[in-house]
């Protein structure tokens, strides 16, 4: 036992050394590769104690060190290199006070994480910005969005129990009648629901639903967002069925969210940034489903895309495109 640990401490210190030699100014192909090795091949918790390491080493923090590198590389690296749940705090941040509001960004890191992980995200959020997720959502966001959002923030508190199958039956009947009894919906029903239900037992109410009536609740909520106008993304039916989207099937949406930013264009880095999200923060997760339900939609895969979108022909692409495309291929 003593001896792994030694040996885990000497890969740590050899790591360090390797990202040390390649972000102090002396970058160059040779020792490009250890670096992508260790990215792509150590795990959340490795990646803790090489932070750790870094910081005994060198007496800096390697996290700061790569947020104040201006390349794409070493932001793709910052956000592999985070904990997950500081990594999504961080995204909900930038989400809800960088340069726009971005409430699309917002619903992908509440309602894709297991209620478990949302509520760890609460927590590093506080800690990090010493405020208040949800009252930061609270007075960022209005209406429908801020709604849906708050409702499932609130139902990160009911993690860790078994999923009851009656009571998802009863919800699913309970959520029926909200969306097909009358030409609205009754969001107070569902806002209800949703407060005091896991992610894992929404989950079970969908597809207790879905066995019940013959069909996805999306379908419903689809038509009804459809005869809001042309703003339904932003009714309480679109946002809704967005938010179940995400809860429901993951790896749907981002390969969706990819999708729609390559074709909406216009520059910016739009796909970029929705490539940088869905690989990072499914690498190890979901990331191959994602990559399926990507190639069934346009024919494509996400490292072809990668490599399209990360081809401008300097180093720093070049590199974040290996990693990108590595990350790819962890399960």
């Amino acid at each position: 036992m003593m001896a792994s640990s030694r040996d885990f401490a000497k890969r740590y210190e050899a790591d360090c050394r390797h990202l040390n030699q390649f972000f102090s100014g002396n970058a160059s192909p040779s020792n490009a590769r250890p670096v992508l090795e260790i990215f792509t091949t150590r795990s959340s918790q490795e990646m803790k104690q090489i932070c750790r390491a870094y910081s005994s080493m060198y007496h800096q923090d390697l996290l700061l060190l790569l947020s104040q590198q201006k390349t794409n590389f070493a932001r793709v690296a910052c956000l592999r290199a985070s904990e997950p749940c500081v990594r999504d705090a961080d995204i909900a941040r930038d989400a809800l006070f960088g340069r726009r509001l971005d409430g699309d960004v917002l619903v992908e890191v509440v309602c894709t994480r297991p209620s478990a992980e949302v509520a760890s995200i609460r927590q590093a959020y506080q800690a990090r910005y010493s405020a208040s997720l949800e009252r930061d959502v609270s007075s960022r966001t209005s209406g429908s969005l801020n709604e849906v959002l708050l409702a499932f923030l609130g139902s990160s508190g009911y993690h860790g129990g078994r999923v009851d199958a009656t009571m998802a039956m009863c919800d699913a009947k309970t959520l029926y009648e909200a969306v097909e009894s009358g030409r609205g919906v009754d969001r107070r029903s569902i806002l209800q629901l949703l407060r005091h239900r896991s992610g894992d037992q929404l989950r079970a109410v969908l597809a207790s639903y879905r066995r019940l009536y013959g069909q996805e609740l999306a379908r419903a909520l689809k038509r009804k967002a459809d005869g809001v106008g042309h703003r339904s993304g932003e009714s309480f039916p679109g946002v809704f069925r967005a938010a179940l989207r995400c809860a429901q099937r993951p790896e749907r949406h981002f390969a969706r969210a990819v999708r729609v930013a390559l074709e909406r264009g216009g520059g910016g880095g739009a796909a970029r940034e929705a490539l940088v999200r869905a690989v990072v923060t499914r690498a190890g997760v979901d990331v191959r489903r994602v990559n399926q339900a990507f190639a069934a939609k346009t024919g494509w895969t996400l490292e072809s895309v990668v490599r399209n979108e990360f081809a401008a022909g300097n180093a720093d692409d070049g590199l974040t495109g290996d990693l990108l495309v590595e990350l790819l291929k962890l399960a």
